[in-house]
This record gives C-alpha cells, sequence and structure tokens, in this order.
C-alpha cells in the first residue's frame, strides 16, 4: 500500500506557515516579516514577467529548430508555479517558489516526473502533428483554373458575397 504524503502536506502547510511567521516575526519583527511577505510576492510578479516571456522564447526556438519543446513547456509550467508560491504569502513557499526558479533543479524535476506527464498530441520534425487529414480533394487542370474565374467575374450567388455587400 503506497500512502501519498501531499495531501498530508497540504493539510499541515498551513500551520507550518504560522509557525514560519512566529519564527521569523520573533527574530527580526513584525514590520520586518511583513516587509519580506511583501517584497517576495513583488518578486514573484516580476519574475513571472522575466522568466516568463525566457522560456517562451526557448519553446519558440525549439519547435523552429524541429525538436521537441517539452522539457521548455515543463520549465515555463515550474516558473508559473513557482512564482505563485512566491505570491502566496509564507515562507515555507517562498523557499519551494525560490528553489523551483533554479534551472538545475527544474532539471530534476523534469526528469523525475517527464515519465508520469502524458502529451496530448505528438510531435515531429515538422512541428506538432494534429488530427490527421482524411479528406484530400485533388483538382485537376480542368477542374479549376484562376482564368476561368476571371472571364466568369464575380459570382454574386456566392454565401462570402452576400456578407460583403449586406
Amino acid at each position: 500500500m503506497r500512502i501519498s504524503f501531499l495531501p498530508l502536506f497540504l493539510l499541515a502547510l498551513p500551520l507550518l506557515e504560522i509557525a514560519g511567521f512566529v519564527v521569523v516575526g520573533r527574530e527580526i519583527g513584525a514590520l520586518a516579516t511583513v516587509g519580506l511577505v511583501l517584497a517576495s510576492s513583488i518578486a514573484g510578479a516580476m519574475l513571472l514577467r522575466h522568466q516568463g516571456l525566457s522560456v517562451m522564447t526557448r519553446i519558440r526556438a525549439e519547435m523552429d529548430a524541429g525538436r521537441d519543446p517539452s522539457r521548455q513547456l515543463a520549465h515555463g509550467a515550474m516558473i508559473v508555479v513557482a512564482s505563485i508560491l512566491l505570491i502566496i504569502p509564507g515562507f515555507i513557499t517562498d523557499i519551494i517558489g525560490l528553489l523551483l526558479f533554479l534551472p538545475p533543479v527544474r532539471d530534476l524535476a523534469w526528469r523525475t516526473f517527464k515519465g508520469r506527464i502524458v502529451v496530448a498530441s505528438s510531435f515531429t520534425t515538422g512541428g506538432f502533428s494534429g488530427r490527421p487529414r482524411d479528406r484530400v480533394i485533388d483538382l485537376d487542370d480542368g477542374d479549376y483554373s484562376r482564368e476561368d474565374d476571371l472571364k466568369r467575374g464575380p459570382d454574386h450567388n456566392s454565401p462570402w458575397r452576400r456578407l460583403k455587400d449586406d
């Protein structure tokens, strides 16, 4: 029987955060403690913006090079989680959030969890492959030509024409 400690940790987290506030407040004072909490929230918002934009650039570069961007996507998700943890008041969440901002920690987390993550669409060297196209309509030269359309003139019964004229 495997016991998951995550629910227990989530239940104990508020109590641990309160204990952290008490310990830090006793050492540096109440006003400085509140200042630290506010500073960490502001830092989380700023880091989210800066780090998030750089991760988006790396994801785009991976896709342009034809490589699988899943690692960069995971790093981006972890940066979002890290920022949220910094914005949430508390010192334990701040420590976990700051650790997630470190690339070696994110790499370790990615190596640990990548076997458990299922990607919804597959990635090919040409990019993401969507739904296979079942219907392909091949036209011969006689089936369609631009010159025939120009000779006939605009089709006044076309639904696109009606939308444009209405």
